[in-house]
């Protein structure tokens, strides 16, 4: 018996079963290396997915693993009851990249921790209750997470809770009535006013969106979009919370972070996933004057929050991205990426569009370009052809029909190069029996 086999026998019988497991034959993983993975039986692949945008500097980075060795022989854990230094200082390092006046942090472990504290944090400094979301958003797995996410799929059974609204995404490959971006973009807009104005009290305590969202299929919001809404939200009491828990840290290339590409200023934003290479850790960044209001609201403290071990490998992960792994290089490398995505476009009828920014790019894919029809089946064939010719790839959407490719920002040329050609063949090959 191989030992993949082995393993995916217990991972049956003893883990969730409505914990979903890419391809229709498992992969567990074995060990990792820059950009590459191992599985258990011995075979290797090319990484292009990251851990889910995750391992942001390559598997197994030296300088993080330094950072975290060091770490472990003085202090595993502490709670933040207790000052540690890895943590205080990781803070200090933050604030050099965080927007202006976005300098004061609250550390969890999860981008669920974030997002639950961003709309919490806004509730108490705002005194209002409600919160706008956006529909195909996502922000994690409690209670209050799966409310605020708009894709029906991603909710565990009866969770709602009442102060949150739903409004429209500019999602524009499927604009409504066939209308131009520039248009659909208003009637957008148009909707968020509209469930403001009928679906809540009229004063709300935030919007809070994703630059790009993740679990959605890469779904790019524009700037005009990005900075209407923000209008909108603070005309009827809002703070406006961005979701970077995907699109942070240099990603989308240019800007450390994804709502860099509009004029939005943030009054909160949450990041998790590339933080910490892997390790669980996630921010919450604001103004001083929004975290005082926290003061005197309520006791709260945070067992796993700032982790000094967590907090190390964020230290050492984001002196990589400062030393080797800028917005500039993910922009130039990420330039090349949707080059060469857009060349496979030309080849294949069933890639319906191309986008994202930077190392974040999703391919939708569809049964013809003219109807537009979501094709899941063509999405979950091209992965497992990725997968046979080593390469691997993520997929969402709220019809199961976009691959989502986004490497570790340690990408390279070459890395680009190999990426390129084997999703060519895999393509190749479901176009072959369409």
């Amino acid at each position: 018996m191989k030992k993949s086999t082995e393993l995916i026998t217990k991972q049956r019988q003893h883990l969730w079963p409505n914990q979903i497991l890419y391809y229709a034959d498992p992969l567990p993983l074995d060990r990792g290396d820059g950009m590459y993975v191992w599985d258990v039986d011995g075979n290797k692949y090319l990484d292009f997915f990251a851990g889910i945008l995750t391992t942001s500097v390559g598997h197994n980075n030296g300088r993080v693993r330094q950072r975290i060795n060091e770490q472990l022989d003085k202090l595993i854990h502490s709670s933040t009851l207790y000052p540690n230094q890895a943590h205080i200082e990781y803070a200090a390092m933050l604030a050099q990249i965080t927007p202006e006046g976005l300098d004061t942090f609250y550390f969890g472990a999860s981008g669920t921790d974030a997002d639950e504290t961003a709309v919490l944090m806004a509730q108490v400094h705002t005194g209002n209750t409600e919160i706008i979301a956006l529909r195909h958003g996502y922000s994690g797995k409690s209670q209050l997470a799966m409310t605020l996410t708009g894709q029906g799929a991603w909710r565990m059974g009866p969770v709602h809770i009442g102060y949150v609204r739903h409004a429209m995404t500019p999602y524009t490959y499927r604009a409504l009535g066939g209308l131009d971006e520039k248009s659909f973009v208003q009637a957008c807009l148009d909707d968020l006013q509209d469930v403001i104005k009928t679906m809540t009290s009229g004063k709300i305590a935030a919007l809070i969106m994703e630059p790009i969202q993740g679990v959605g299929g890469f779904i790019t919001l524009p700037p005009e979009y990005m900075e209407g809404a923000a209008e909108i939200a603070r005309a009827h009491g809002g703070l406006v919370i961005i979701d970077e828990v995907q699109t942070g840290f240099g990603r989308t290339g240019t800007h450390w972070w994804g709502h860099q590409h509009s004029a939005v200023r943030p009054d909160i934003m949450t990041m998790a996933k590339g933080i910490a290479n892997g390790m669980p850790l996630s921010a919450v960044a604001t103004t001083p004057e929004i975290a005082q209001s926290a003061v005197g609201a309520g006791l709260t403290i945070s067992t796993f929050g700032g982790n000094p071990v967590a907090c190390a490998a964020a230290i050492g992960t984001l002196e990589e991205m400062m030393a080797s792994y800028t917005p500039a290089r993910s922009a130039a490398i990420g330039q090349l990426l949707e080059d060469g995505l857009h060349k496979l476009t030309q080849k294949y009828p069933l890639i319906g569009e191309v986008r994202g920014r930077g190392l974040m790019q999703g391919v939708e894919l569809v049964a013809d370009r003219q109807s537009k029809a979501a094709a899941p089946q063509h999405a979950n064939a091209v992965m497992e052809a990725s997968r046979k010719a080593g390469l691997l790839i993520g997929k969402g959407g709220m019809y199961g029909n976009t691959l989502r490719i986004a490497p570790p920002l340690m990408a390279a040329q070459e890395h680009v190069e190999e990426a390129l050609e084997k999703l060519d063949l895999a393509f190749a090959h479901v176009q072959e029996s369409v």
